[in-house]
């Protein structure tokens, strides 16, 4: 059984797919994994797929499942060792692939699973807060010096994730603007990478409140996955259950606000919704051209204006 999607629902038991409708409890075969809690259970199941793909192949044909519709999604990479976002990797805006330099932040490694809340904190220096639908991809084995060839044997998997960027504020570092709790949700499960032909050639579509958002394919990604892998990989060693958000094409993106319902699917690895609550910006977005340079992190001086962070 090589093609997957492994879920996590209800108390945080371990599924996955049967028949495109049904979850089949494949709990069992992590060892004592309540005492384990849930991301390194999922990390083992990632590690260890090889080993344990012939009993989870058993459970499901044994098992009828139950209906999709009957249960709580959870996330299905609760909070990874590390979660990066590549950033401005995709080909849009009239930039070319020598334009767009490798580059990544790193992200809050909470990542709300499907029905989840995002939560918006008010600062008061903020215009947006954006949704911006990514294409993920985790981990399976260790990769440290890992070259382009031998990257896709180190990724297990794919899952959508939203990106959600904080606008109207510029400071030194992406710690508030991309590196938030909850700015990362995604779901609902992930797809080994058996399942997807070609992760360069999917389709990913978002929407906000049931009105369209963006609509693009991932042939537009300026650096590809094993690109991706092999620059991290030299920098930081990259373990299993590691998430990757390869970036976005910023067309269509829309602004959320307290109360609003963003879903994102992609192509062959399902849909997911996620709920917004909390500080709902009234100024518009700032127009024109690019901040001459960053502010001083905030300190005594403004702290009145970032009271509530």
């Amino acid at each position: 059984m090589s093609k997957v999607k492994i879920l996590r629902f209800n108390d945080d038991k371990i599924g996955v797919i049967k028949d495109g409708d049904k979850v089949v409890d494949v709990s069992g075969v992590i060892s004592h994994r309540e005492l384990k809690g849930p991301q390194r259970a999922i990390e083992e199941l990632i590690e260890n797929f090889g080993d344990l793909r012939d009993d989870i192949a058993q459970i499901a044909a044994r098992e009828d499942g139950a209906s999709l519709e009957s249960v709580r999604l959870l996330s299905p990479v609760p909070r990874p060792g590390k979660c990066l976002g590549a950033f401005l990797n995709y080909l849009d805006q009239g930039k070319t692939a020598d334009d767009l330099p490798l580059e990544f932040f790193y992200m809050d490694p909470l990542l709300p699973g499907p029905g989840a809340t995002i939560e918006l904190v008010e600062i008061p220096e903020i215009t947006e807060f954006q949704t911006e639908a990514e294409l993920a991809f985790v981990i399976g084995k260790r990769a440290k010096n890992v070259t382009e060839e031998e990257a896709m044997d180190h990724v297990f998997g794919y899952l959508p994730l939203f990106d959600i960027s904080v606008r109207g504020i510029t400071r030194y570092t992406r710690f508030l603007t991309k590196g938030q709790g909850s700015h990362g949700p995604c779901g609902p499960w992930i797809t080994t990478k058996d399942e997807i032909p070609d992760p360069h050639d999917v389709t990913v579509r978002s929407w906000v409140n049931g009105e369209p958002s963006q609509d693009f394919s991932t042939r537009h990604m300026a650096h590809k996955i094993p690109a991706q892998v092999a620059w991290l990989s030299r920098f930081v060693e990259l373990e299993p259950g590691d998430v990757i958000a390869t970036g976005t094409y910023h067309e269509g993106r829309k602004p959320i606000k307290d109360g609003d319902l963003a879903e994102i699917e992609i192509e062959g690895m399902g849909k997911a919704g996620f709920r917004s609550k909390g500080y709902s910006p009234v100024k518009s977005p700032a127009t024109g051209g690019a901040p001459t340079g960053p502010r001083p992190s905030p300190g005594p001086a403004d702290a009145a204006k970032i009271t509530r962070v």
